[in-house]
């Protein structure tokens, strides 16, 4: 079984809701633990170790952990597994919650640490270490490739839901010294390019996320489908095409739904709700002299302008004239260029291009990009306009075929956020109902999604 698959596979029963995580530079040193399992558990013939009972340990701090040997195919892993700590922090006016041992030792609860080697020769793989009790987020260290240099330097990357936003890091110190190091000597070591403030989230920025979602959840059980559905700024339920009124179940469709959380945003700023014709006016740089030829019949870009237009008016109001310009709202940068894909059960690390001008990004990068998002700016949410290319190539033999052209064909509401007890998480609105972020990567796998930024709203009024 492929390293990546093994440790994904193994943590796949357990959820981190609960864990009430602190700052990782006050996990408890466990480097003592290490050097007493060295010989015995790290170093040890695998079937040895293989064939060892787990055991429990107790660290100077009182903290519990769990030792144990874990097989894969062709690899096993040592774990020295923390406790699952349980607790809340003090946000959204109720009182935190001390933090508490679970009796759960799940592998990836905060300060976890584990060692991968090959069971045919016992050859170190790499170190993972969990920073945050999420079994996503970690750091790891792999020998360095070069003989004459390994026994100088290794690599460590700090991975985030697939995307490494550290790379074959060079450290200073040889990969099995770090079987016995301290954690913190170690992140010194890795100096200013070590992303701290990715394992750091802090809960109480994410208040007025939180009620945002609240908000929308109290009322988007009143809301129906339609298609090409939308509420005009008189209130009515329309048709987006052509204005006219709806006259059976009204409702409202992707783009109409993203009008209707826009409005809300603005109504109790402004007192009103924004015109419809206006959303559909091209904006910013977008096509060719190829592709204008087909905007009437095929409109390719209307979900690019919708939601450019709608990110346009809600910066401008919630913020300020000049954040109405395309370059201040469009998300256009990422702090990755590699992400782990699964392809038939085994995790292949690729590269990751970032953004492409009028395509966004793959959706195979989009969940790293949102929790980085999240922490960068704790105090927005993001339209999403999927997009890929449709219809067949012109050739000889079809000359009347429709171009390929690339199309926006859907919208939705992504709004990442921590919870009250530290966990990462995306709520995912749009046509008129609350889905899953698994179920639109899903649907949209292998394609791109566009991304303009939102601000959180202190108030919601549709």
């Amino acid at each position: 079984m492929p390293i990546f698959l093994l440790v994904f596979l193994l943590f796949s029963g357990f959820s981190q809701a609960g864990a009430l995580d602190l700052p990782f530079s006050q996990i408890s040193d466990d480097s003592l633990l290490r050097i007493r399992l060295k010989d015995s558990w790290l170093k040890e013939s695998p079937g040895r170790v293989l064939a060892t009972r787990p055991i429990i340990e107790t660290l100077a701090s009182g903290e519990k952990v769990e030792v144990r040997a874990m097989e894969g195919r062709d690899e096993f892993m040592v774990v020295l597994s923390r406790e699952m700590m349980s607790g809340r922090a003090a946000v959204d006016g109720l009182p935190g919650v001390p933090r508490v041992g679970t009796g759960s030792f799940p592998g990836y609860a905060q300060g976890s640490w584990m060692l991968i080697r090959r069971k045919d020769t016992g050859t170190a793989q790499f170190i993972r270490i969990f920073l945050r009790s999420d079994q996503y987020t970690y750091i790891q260290f792999r020998p360095y490739n070069d003989e004459k240099i390994s026994g100088e330097k290794c690599l460590m990357d700090a991975v985030f839901y697939g995307g490494f936003v550290t790379r074959s890091l060079p450290i200073p110190v040889s990969f099995e010294r770090l079987y016995t190091m301290p954690l913190n000597d170690v992140l010194k070591l890795a100096g200013d390019k070590f992303p701290r403030k990715y394992f750091d989230p802090d809960p109480v920025y994410y208040r007025d996320t939180r009620k945002f979602i609240a908000q929308v959840r109290a009322r988007i059980g009143n809301l129906n489908y339609e298609d090409d559905g939308a509420i005009d700024e008189n209130g009515n339920y329309v048709f987006i095409e052509n204005l006219q009124r709806q006259t059976a179940k009204p409702g409202l469709n992707c783009s109409g739904f993203a009008k209707w959380l826009i409005d809300g945003l603005l109504r109790p700023v402004t007192g009103k709700r924004l015109t419809i014709p206006p959303l559909k006016a091209p904006f910013g740089e977008r096509g060719s002299s190829f592709t204008a030829l087909w905007e009437e019949s095929r409109d390719p870009f209307f979900g690019l302008d919708w939601i450019r237009n709608l990110a346009s008016e809600a910066n401008g109001v919630l913020r300020s004239a000049p954040y109405r310009a395309l370059d201040e709202f469009e998300v256009r940068t990422d702090t990755f260029s590699y992400v782990l894909v699964n392809e038939n059960r085994t995790f292949v690390t690729h590269t990751y291009p970032g953004f492409l001008p009028e395509a966004g990004y793959g959706v195979e990068g989009l969940h790293p990009l949102l929790y980085t998002l999240a922490i960068d700016d704790p105090f927005s949410f993001y339209l999403a306009a999927a997009n890929t290319e449709f219809g067949a190539p012109i050739t000889p033999a079809n000359l009347r075929g429709a171009p390929r052209l690339r199309q926006y064909y859907h919208i939705a509401a992504l709004v990442p956020y921590f919870d009250e007890y530290g966990a990462f998480r995306i709520v995912v609105f749009e046509s008129a109902s609350e889905t899953s972020f698994n179920g639109f990567r899903g649907r949209h796998q292998g394609r791109y999604v566009n991304l303009v930024r939102i601000p959180i709203p202190t108030a919601f009024d549709p």
